[in-house]
């Protein structure tokens, strides 16, 4: 499941890496005079970064928010409060609808 993004604080990740790649990183934590985290955690940045730029990437956030598997937030930081307001208030209408048919299939 999804872990809650935390703005402002950190969180002990662990996770296993290729031997190769943690030499490569090792490096370039040398040669930049940065640590193996300031590395990994710019990388990651990076990447998400680039992704998030994915129309693709950013329907699929709405799709795991629509299902319920993410909250507002999360969605609101990879596709802007703008954005991420219009999707709230369409799920709010689909899910009014969703309600409705429910009554009505109980009449």
């Amino acid at each position: 499941m999804y872990k809650r993004v935390v703005p402002m604080g950190t969180t002990r990740v662990n996770f296993r890496l290729p031997e190769d790649l943690i030499q490569k990183t090792d490096v370039a934590a040398e040669i930049t005079h940065k640590n193996r985290t300031e590395i990994l955690k710019e990388a990651l940045q990076e990447y998400l970064e680039d992704v998030e730029d994915d129309e693709k990437f950013k329907e699929a956030v709405v799709e795991l928010y629509l299902d319920n598997q993410i909250k507002f937030a999360v969605l609101k930081e990879f596709i802007g409060r703008q954005d991420a307001e219009a999707v709230k208030a369409s799920k709010a209408l689909l899910d009014q609808g969703d309600e409705l048919a429910d009554e009505l299939a109980d009449l």
